[in-house]
Protein backbone atom coordinates (compact mmCIF):
# COMPACT_ATOMS: atom_id res chain seq x y z
CA UNK A 1 0.00 0.00 0.00
CA UNK A 2 3.15 2.28 0.53
CA UNK A 3 3.32 1.89 -3.36
CA UNK A 4 0.39 3.23 -4.32
CA UNK A 5 -0.33 5.71 -1.69
CA UNK A 6 3.09 7.38 -3.70
CA UNK A 7 1.43 7.47 -6.81
CA UNK A 8 -1.70 8.43 -5.54
CA UNK A 9 0.62 11.51 -4.01
CA UNK A 10 2.17 12.09 -7.33
CA UNK A 11 -0.75 12.09 -9.07
CA UNK A 12 -2.42 14.66 -6.97
CA UNK A 13 0.43 16.70 -6.75
CA UNK A 14 -0.06 16.59 -10.86
CA UNK A 15 -3.62 17.32 -11.05
CA UNK A 16 -2.97 20.44 -8.17
CA UNK A 17 -0.31 21.81 -10.85
CA UNK A 18 2.88 21.05 -8.43
CA UNK A 19 5.66 19.20 -9.29
CA UNK A 20 5.95 15.74 -7.37
CA UNK A 21 9.08 13.21 -6.85
CA UNK A 22 8.96 12.14 -10.41
CA UNK A 23 6.28 12.75 -13.43
CA UNK A 24 3.72 10.70 -13.15
CA UNK A 25 3.10 8.02 -16.20
CA UNK A 26 -0.50 5.65 -17.24
CA UNK A 27 -1.50 3.88 -20.61
CA UNK A 28 -3.80 1.83 -22.32
CA UNK A 29 -2.65 -1.32 -24.30
CA UNK A 30 -3.87 -3.41 -27.44
CA UNK A 31 -3.71 -6.51 -27.50
CA UNK A 32 -1.25 -6.76 -29.80
CA UNK A 33 1.70 -5.18 -27.95
CA UNK A 34 0.35 -7.42 -24.89
CA UNK A 35 1.50 -10.37 -27.01
CA UNK A 36 4.87 -9.17 -28.52
CA UNK A 37 5.45 -8.64 -24.83
CA UNK A 38 4.46 -12.00 -23.83
CA UNK A 39 6.83 -13.28 -26.33
CA UNK A 40 9.42 -11.56 -24.49
CA UNK A 41 8.72 -11.80 -20.73
CA UNK A 42 6.40 -14.64 -20.42
CA UNK A 43 2.79 -15.65 -20.20
CA UNK A 44 1.75 -13.25 -16.81
CA UNK A 45 3.41 -10.38 -18.13
CA UNK A 46 1.16 -7.42 -16.64
CA UNK A 47 2.29 -4.32 -18.29
CA UNK A 48 1.51 -1.46 -15.43
CA UNK A 49 3.84 -3.85 -12.98
CA UNK A 50 6.67 -4.21 -15.50
CA UNK A 51 6.83 -0.29 -16.92
CA UNK A 52 5.82 0.92 -13.05
CA UNK A 53 3.03 2.71 -14.55
CA UNK A 54 0.91 4.83 -11.56
CA UNK A 55 -2.47 4.17 -12.26
CA UNK A 56 -4.96 1.90 -14.22
CA UNK A 57 -8.44 1.81 -14.84
CA UNK A 58 -11.08 -0.90 -14.05
CA UNK A 59 -14.35 -0.97 -14.88
CA UNK A 60 -17.54 -2.63 -13.85
CA UNK A 61 -20.39 -3.63 -16.22
CA UNK A 62 -21.88 -0.82 -17.82
CA UNK A 63 -23.87 -2.73 -19.98
CA UNK A 64 -27.99 -1.41 -19.59
CA UNK A 65 -28.73 -5.14 -19.73
CA UNK A 66 -26.75 -7.47 -18.00
CA UNK A 67 -26.60 -10.53 -19.80
CA UNK A 68 -23.96 -13.32 -21.23
CA UNK A 69 -23.20 -11.95 -25.42
CA UNK A 70 -25.44 -14.01 -27.37
CA UNK A 71 -23.45 -16.07 -29.92
CA UNK A 72 -25.34 -15.48 -33.72
CA UNK A 73 -22.27 -16.59 -35.73
CA UNK A 74 -18.97 -18.28 -35.64
CA UNK A 75 -16.31 -19.24 -38.06
CA UNK A 76 -12.92 -19.72 -36.93
CA UNK A 77 -11.41 -16.10 -35.79
CA UNK A 78 -15.03 -14.14 -37.15
CA UNK A 79 -17.53 -13.77 -34.74
CA UNK A 80 -20.90 -12.54 -34.75
CA UNK A 81 -23.01 -11.42 -31.33
CA UNK A 82 -25.22 -8.94 -29.66
CA UNK A 83 -24.44 -7.27 -26.11
CA UNK A 84 -26.05 -6.15 -23.18
CA UNK A 85 -26.57 -2.75 -25.49
CA UNK A 86 -28.36 -4.21 -28.01
CA UNK A 87 -25.99 -4.21 -30.32
CA UNK A 88 -25.11 -6.69 -32.96
CA UNK A 89 -20.91 -6.40 -33.37
CA UNK A 90 -18.65 -8.46 -35.43
CA UNK A 91 -15.00 -9.46 -34.47
CA UNK A 92 -12.61 -10.37 -37.10
CA UNK A 93 -9.64 -12.34 -36.21
CA UNK A 94 -7.04 -9.69 -35.43
CA UNK A 95 -8.90 -6.53 -36.79
CA UNK A 96 -7.87 -3.85 -34.15
CA UNK A 97 -11.49 -2.62 -34.19
CA UNK A 98 -14.88 -3.89 -33.66
CA UNK A 99 -17.74 -3.75 -36.56
CA UNK A 100 -21.08 -2.69 -35.34
CA UNK A 101 -23.59 -3.71 -37.69
CA UNK A 102 -26.85 -2.87 -36.05
CA UNK A 103 -28.33 -1.45 -33.03
CA UNK A 104 -31.56 -2.44 -31.28
CA UNK A 105 -33.31 1.41 -31.15
CA UNK A 106 -33.96 1.83 -35.41
CA UNK A 107 -36.46 4.70 -34.88
CA UNK A 108 -36.48 8.00 -32.22
CA UNK A 109 -39.40 6.74 -30.84
CA UNK A 110 -37.91 3.35 -29.54
CA UNK A 111 -36.01 5.25 -27.51
CA UNK A 112 -38.18 5.71 -24.87
CA UNK A 113 -39.32 1.99 -25.03
CA UNK A 114 -35.53 1.38 -24.12
CA UNK A 115 -34.97 -1.02 -20.81
CA UNK A 116 -32.25 -0.25 -18.61
CA UNK A 117 -31.66 -2.65 -15.56
CA UNK A 118 -31.33 -1.55 -12.69
CA UNK A 119 -27.61 0.57 -12.16
CA UNK A 120 -27.22 -0.50 -8.53
CA UNK A 121 -27.42 -4.32 -9.60
CA UNK A 122 -24.73 -5.48 -7.44
CA UNK A 123 -23.57 -8.03 -10.44
CA UNK A 124 -22.13 -4.82 -12.00
CA UNK A 125 -19.59 -5.28 -9.43
CA UNK A 126 -19.34 -8.33 -7.30
CA UNK A 127 -20.20 -11.01 -10.56
CA UNK A 128 -18.31 -12.09 -13.50
CA UNK A 129 -19.29 -12.18 -17.27
CA UNK A 130 -19.81 -10.68 -20.69
CA UNK A 131 -20.03 -6.84 -20.70
CA UNK A 132 -19.34 -5.08 -24.02
CA UNK A 133 -17.26 -2.17 -22.53
CA UNK A 134 -14.69 -4.65 -21.42
CA UNK A 135 -14.74 -7.60 -23.80
CA UNK A 136 -15.13 -6.23 -26.88
CA UNK A 137 -12.71 -4.26 -28.16
CA UNK A 138 -9.25 -5.25 -30.47
CA UNK A 139 -9.95 -8.75 -29.22
CA UNK A 140 -12.90 -10.19 -27.96
CA UNK A 141 -12.84 -11.53 -24.52
CA UNK A 142 -15.26 -13.85 -22.44
CA UNK A 143 -16.36 -14.44 -18.56
CA UNK A 144 -14.26 -12.01 -17.36
CA UNK A 145 -13.72 -12.11 -12.89
CA UNK A 146 -16.17 -9.90 -11.57
CA UNK A 147 -15.18 -5.72 -10.79
CA UNK A 148 -14.83 -6.03 -7.17
CA UNK A 149 -12.00 -9.36 -8.37
CA UNK A 150 -9.97 -7.28 -10.95
CA UNK A 151 -9.59 -4.55 -8.38
CA UNK A 152 -8.69 -6.07 -5.50
CA UNK A 153 -4.92 -6.90 -7.01
CA UNK A 154 -4.33 -3.37 -8.24
CA UNK A 155 -4.36 -1.52 -4.85
CA UNK A 156 -1.57 -2.19 -3.45
CA UNK A 157 0.39 -0.87 -6.60
CA UNK A 158 -1.72 1.44 -8.10
CA UNK A 159 -3.86 4.24 -7.94
CA UNK A 160 -7.20 3.30 -9.06
CA UNK A 161 -9.82 4.58 -11.32
CA UNK A 162 -13.37 3.51 -11.87
CA UNK A 163 -14.78 4.57 -15.14
CA UNK A 164 -18.05 6.01 -16.22
CA UNK A 165 -18.98 7.10 -19.73
CA UNK A 166 -21.23 10.56 -20.08
CA UNK A 167 -24.26 10.56 -22.34
CA UNK A 168 -23.28 11.04 -25.69
CA UNK A 169 -20.60 7.85 -25.47
CA UNK A 170 -23.08 5.65 -24.14
CA UNK A 171 -26.01 6.48 -26.25
CA UNK A 172 -24.56 5.76 -29.73
CA UNK A 173 -23.57 2.38 -28.79
CA UNK A 174 -27.70 1.91 -28.23
CA UNK A 175 -28.72 4.08 -31.64
CA UNK A 176 -25.85 3.74 -33.84
CA UNK A 177 -23.48 7.39 -34.31
CA UNK A 178 -25.53 8.26 -37.65
CA UNK A 179 -28.95 8.28 -35.87
CA UNK A 180 -27.72 9.48 -32.86
CA UNK A 181 -26.31 12.74 -35.04
CA UNK A 182 -29.06 12.87 -37.64
CA UNK A 183 -31.50 12.30 -34.46
CA UNK A 184 -30.48 15.62 -32.89
CA UNK A 185 -31.95 17.57 -35.78
CA UNK A 186 -34.94 15.31 -37.00
CA UNK A 187 -36.15 14.16 -33.31
CA UNK A 188 -34.86 16.76 -30.71
CA UNK A 189 -37.12 16.69 -28.47
CA UNK A 190 -37.28 12.21 -28.37
CA UNK A 191 -33.60 13.04 -28.22
CA UNK A 192 -33.37 14.89 -25.02
CA UNK A 193 -35.55 13.20 -23.61
CA UNK A 194 -33.31 10.01 -24.29
CA UNK A 195 -30.03 11.86 -23.02
CA UNK A 196 -31.48 12.51 -19.82
CA UNK A 197 -32.46 8.80 -19.13
CA UNK A 198 -29.16 7.93 -20.29
CA UNK A 199 -27.87 10.49 -17.90
CA UNK A 200 -29.58 9.80 -15.10
CA UNK A 201 -28.08 5.77 -15.42
CA UNK A 202 -25.16 6.82 -15.70
CA UNK A 203 -25.13 9.42 -12.56
CA UNK A 204 -26.56 6.15 -10.53
CA UNK A 205 -24.21 4.17 -11.77
CA UNK A 206 -21.34 6.04 -10.74
CA UNK A 207 -22.85 6.12 -7.71
CA UNK A 208 -23.28 2.75 -6.98
CA UNK A 209 -19.37 2.31 -8.22
CA UNK A 210 -18.31 4.63 -5.90
CA UNK A 211 -20.37 3.05 -2.67
CA UNK A 212 -19.21 -0.66 -3.77
CA UNK A 213 -15.36 0.94 -4.00
CA UNK A 214 -15.72 1.07 -0.21
CA UNK A 215 -12.97 4.19 -0.67
CA UNK A 216 -10.74 1.98 -2.34
CA UNK A 217 -10.83 4.52 -5.54
CA UNK A 218 -8.61 7.19 -6.10
CA UNK A 219 -9.99 8.65 -9.27
CA UNK A 220 -12.81 8.37 -11.98
CA UNK A 221 -12.49 7.89 -15.93
CA UNK A 222 -15.19 9.61 -17.99
CA UNK A 223 -15.47 8.24 -21.73
CA UNK A 224 -16.51 10.72 -23.84
CA UNK A 225 -15.73 11.09 -27.37
CA UNK A 226 -17.03 13.66 -29.10
CA UNK A 227 -14.77 15.13 -31.47
CA UNK A 228 -13.68 13.95 -34.23
CA UNK A 229 -9.85 15.21 -36.20
CA UNK A 230 -10.80 18.56 -37.14
CA UNK A 231 -12.99 19.39 -34.08
CA UNK A 232 -16.14 18.62 -32.49
CA UNK A 233 -18.68 15.81 -34.05
CA UNK A 234 -22.01 18.52 -33.37
CA UNK A 235 -22.27 21.91 -32.63
CA UNK A 236 -20.98 23.14 -29.34
CA UNK A 237 -24.32 24.99 -28.69
CA UNK A 238 -25.62 21.21 -28.48
CA UNK A 239 -22.95 19.89 -25.93
CA UNK A 240 -23.58 22.75 -23.87
CA UNK A 241 -27.48 22.25 -23.66
CA UNK A 242 -28.26 18.76 -23.53
CA UNK A 243 -24.57 16.94 -22.38
CA UNK A 244 -22.67 19.70 -20.27
CA UNK A 245 -25.07 19.16 -17.40
CA UNK A 246 -24.42 15.38 -17.01
CA UNK A 247 -21.24 16.07 -16.97
CA UNK A 248 -21.60 18.42 -14.35
CA UNK A 249 -23.32 16.08 -12.35
CA UNK A 250 -20.26 13.35 -12.57
CA UNK A 251 -17.71 15.68 -11.77
CA UNK A 252 -19.18 17.58 -8.79
CA UNK A 253 -20.27 13.43 -7.73
CA UNK A 254 -16.34 12.55 -7.92
CA UNK A 255 -15.26 15.85 -6.67
CA UNK A 256 -17.67 14.98 -3.41
CA UNK A 257 -15.89 11.54 -2.81
CA UNK A 258 -12.36 13.11 -3.13
CA UNK A 259 -12.30 11.40 -6.53
CA UNK A 260 -9.42 12.73 -9.24
CA UNK A 261 -11.51 13.05 -12.79
CA UNK A 262 -9.81 12.75 -16.16
CA UNK A 263 -12.22 13.23 -18.89
CA UNK A 264 -10.72 10.81 -21.73
CA UNK A 265 -12.39 12.15 -25.58
CA UNK A 266 -10.66 11.30 -28.42
CA UNK A 267 -10.32 13.92 -31.45
CA UNK A 268 -9.91 17.33 -31.12
CA UNK A 269 -12.17 18.54 -28.64
CA UNK A 270 -10.11 22.06 -27.45
CA UNK A 271 -13.64 24.03 -28.36
CA UNK A 272 -14.89 22.58 -24.63
CA UNK A 273 -11.77 22.53 -22.72
CA UNK A 274 -13.12 26.53 -20.90
CA UNK A 275 -16.01 24.75 -20.01
CA UNK A 276 -14.26 22.05 -18.22
CA UNK A 277 -11.96 24.18 -16.84
CA UNK A 278 -15.04 25.75 -15.62
CA UNK A 279 -16.83 22.17 -14.38
CA UNK A 280 -13.85 21.56 -12.15
CA UNK A 281 -12.53 19.05 -14.12
CA UNK A 282 -8.94 17.73 -12.96
CA UNK A 283 -7.35 16.87 -16.55
CA UNK A 284 -7.83 15.86 -19.74
CA UNK A 285 -7.01 12.78 -21.95
CA UNK A 286 -5.54 11.91 -24.73
CA UNK A 287 -4.43 15.04 -26.91
CA UNK A 288 -4.34 13.25 -30.05
CA UNK A 289 -1.12 14.62 -31.56
CA UNK A 290 -2.84 13.27 -34.89
CA UNK A 291 -5.77 16.09 -34.47
CA UNK A 292 -3.31 18.74 -34.34
CA UNK A 293 -3.13 19.19 -30.15
CA UNK A 294 0.33 19.53 -28.63
CA UNK A 295 0.51 19.30 -24.57
CA UNK A 296 3.07 22.01 -24.85
CA UNK A 297 1.13 25.11 -26.23
CA UNK A 298 -1.50 23.65 -24.47
CA UNK A 299 0.25 23.98 -21.37
CA UNK A 300 0.53 27.69 -21.81
CA UNK A 301 -2.99 28.56 -21.77
CA UNK A 302 -4.12 26.17 -19.28
CA UNK A 303 -1.46 26.17 -16.68
CA UNK A 304 -3.23 25.86 -13.25
CA UNK A 305 -6.64 25.48 -14.57
CA UNK A 306 -6.49 22.34 -16.13
CA UNK A 307 -4.00 19.28 -16.08
CA UNK A 308 -3.48 16.75 -19.39
CA UNK A 309 -2.75 12.90 -19.87
CA UNK A 310 -1.14 12.41 -22.80
CA UNK A 311 -0.24 13.70 -26.30
CA UNK A 312 3.17 11.19 -27.11
CA UNK A 313 2.11 10.85 -30.51
CA UNK A 314 1.81 6.79 -30.99
CA UNK A 315 3.02 7.28 -34.83
CA UNK A 316 6.33 7.84 -33.66
CA UNK A 317 6.69 4.98 -31.49
CA UNK A 318 5.66 3.12 -34.22
CA UNK A 319 8.57 4.39 -35.94
CA UNK A 320 11.00 2.51 -33.69
CA UNK A 321 13.22 5.39 -34.49
CA UNK A 322 15.14 6.35 -31.15
CA UNK A 323 16.27 9.48 -32.05
CA UNK A 324 12.26 10.66 -33.16
CA UNK A 325 11.11 9.01 -30.01
CA UNK A 326 13.52 10.62 -27.60
CA UNK A 327 12.92 13.99 -29.22
CA UNK A 328 9.31 13.64 -28.79
CA UNK A 329 9.52 12.47 -24.58
CA UNK A 330 12.14 15.26 -24.15
CA UNK A 331 9.49 17.54 -25.83
CA UNK A 332 6.20 16.90 -24.47
CA UNK A 333 7.96 16.20 -20.77
CA UNK A 334 8.28 20.44 -20.45
CA UNK A 335 4.52 20.47 -20.14
CA UNK A 336 5.29 18.89 -16.99
CA UNK A 337 7.24 21.78 -15.31
CA UNK A 338 5.69 23.18 -12.60
CA UNK A 339 3.08 20.16 -12.36
CA UNK A 340 -0.41 19.56 -14.53
CA UNK A 341 0.97 16.38 -17.36
CA UNK A 342 0.77 13.04 -17.40
CA UNK A 343 2.99 11.04 -19.65
CA UNK A 344 0.53 8.83 -21.98
CA UNK A 345 0.59 7.95 -25.51
CA UNK A 346 -1.94 10.00 -27.30
CA UNK A 347 -4.27 7.13 -27.50
CA UNK A 348 -2.77 3.89 -26.63
CA UNK A 349 -0.19 2.00 -27.43
CA UNK A 350 -0.57 -0.23 -30.72
CA UNK A 351 0.26 -3.38 -31.93
CA UNK A 352 2.78 -1.84 -34.13
CA UNK A 353 4.66 -0.71 -31.44
CA UNK A 354 7.61 -2.53 -30.28
CA UNK A 355 7.95 -3.30 -26.55
CA UNK A 356 11.63 -2.12 -26.78
CA UNK A 357 10.58 1.64 -28.77
CA UNK A 358 8.01 1.94 -25.65
CA UNK A 359 10.57 1.14 -22.91
CA UNK A 360 12.89 3.61 -24.40
CA UNK A 361 10.28 6.53 -24.56
CA UNK A 362 9.87 5.18 -20.39
CA UNK A 363 13.61 5.42 -20.01
CA UNK A 364 13.97 9.34 -21.29
CA UNK A 365 10.82 10.42 -19.59
CA UNK A 366 12.45 9.40 -16.06
CA UNK A 367 16.03 9.81 -16.98
CA UNK A 368 17.22 13.14 -14.81
CA UNK A 369 13.75 13.72 -14.65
Amino acid sequence: MIKAQAKIQRLHNAFSHREGDSIPAGEFFWTGFLKRCRRIWGDNFDPYRHFDLDYIVVTPNMDPVIQSFEILEQNQNDVVLRTGFGAVIRRRGEDPMPVFESFSVKTPGEMQDFVFDDPADPRRFYEGGDDQLNCVADALTRNIPSWQDRLAPCLDDFAVFGSVCEPFEYLWRIIGSENALMWMAEAPDEMERFINRVGGFLLDFARAQIEAGKGRLSGMIIWGDVAYKKGMIFGLKRWRQWFKPHVKELIDLCRSHNLMTIYHGCGNAAALFDDLVELHLDAYNPLEAKAGLDVVKLKETYAGKLAFVGNIDVRILESGDPQAIRREVLYKRQAAKGGGYVFQSDHSISSRVSPESYQLALNVLRENA
